[in-house]
């Protein structure tokens, strides 16, 4: 991605509060989710301060409806999805396929993790690269937890991180903090789903 290029970027509302996309010439470069659409755009600036972001219509994007379905299913048969725009350092990029291959349903600890990239020592770099994944669940950073199987860190919240857990068939340890998210009712999965044009 060069600095010229423009980010287009769309929100929406999913079961797990605002959800933000951004997608790039290459494709999706960003994806959040948060409480409210003001504060996830300003991480969007913070993160590409000298690239043109452009609000756009959600109808546009087939990687906005992609990226709800696995926010929402995040064990499904997706298929590989629309192109990711993975923009980091060669080990953060590393780190992410890493992740990518961990299949939904599993988990590992981050010194699993620093061993499959090769760097066994460096599980606390392992961990700041999961920190600055800017593809929250597409690249499923809430698959790794801690080695003595406690949920460890996520930026999107930990409540957040247990239900994605939850919601692909795993327990995370009780002493993680309970989670009051979802639609656990019954109630279609996109009932409560909005889209937010963005002017």
């Amino acid at each position: 991605m060069t600095s010229s290029e423009a980010i287009g970027y769309v929100s929406a509302t999913c079961s797990l509060g605002t959800l933000l996309l951004g997608v790039s010439e290459r494709g999706i470069c960003w994806l959040t989710l948060g409480d409210e659409d003001t504060a996830l755009l300003a991480q969007l600036r913070r993160r590409w301060p000298h690239r043109a972001l452009r609000a756009s219509a959600a109808a546009q994007h087939a990687e906005l409806a992609y990226a709800l379905q696995v926010v929402e299913q995040p064990g499904g048969a997706w298929g590989p999805g629309p192109a990711i725009d993975l923009v980091g350092t060669d080990f953060q990029r590393l780190v992410w396929q890493q992740l990518r291959a961990i299949p939904p349903g599993s988990v590992i600890s981050y010194a699993e993790l620093a061993r499959r990239v090769g760097r066994p020592r460096a599980y606390r770099a392992v961990a700041q690269a999961c920190g600055a994944n800017p593809v929250a669940v597409l690249v499923p950073c809430h698959r790794v937890i801690a080695s003595d199987g406690r949920l460890g860190g996520f930026g999107l919240g930990l409540a957040r991180k247990a239900e994605l857990l939850r919601r692909e068939g795993v327990n995370p340890r009780p002493s993680s903090p309970s989670v009051a998210c979802g639609a656990r009712d019954g109630s279609p999965l996109f009932a409560n789903m909005s889209v937010h044009e963005h002017a």
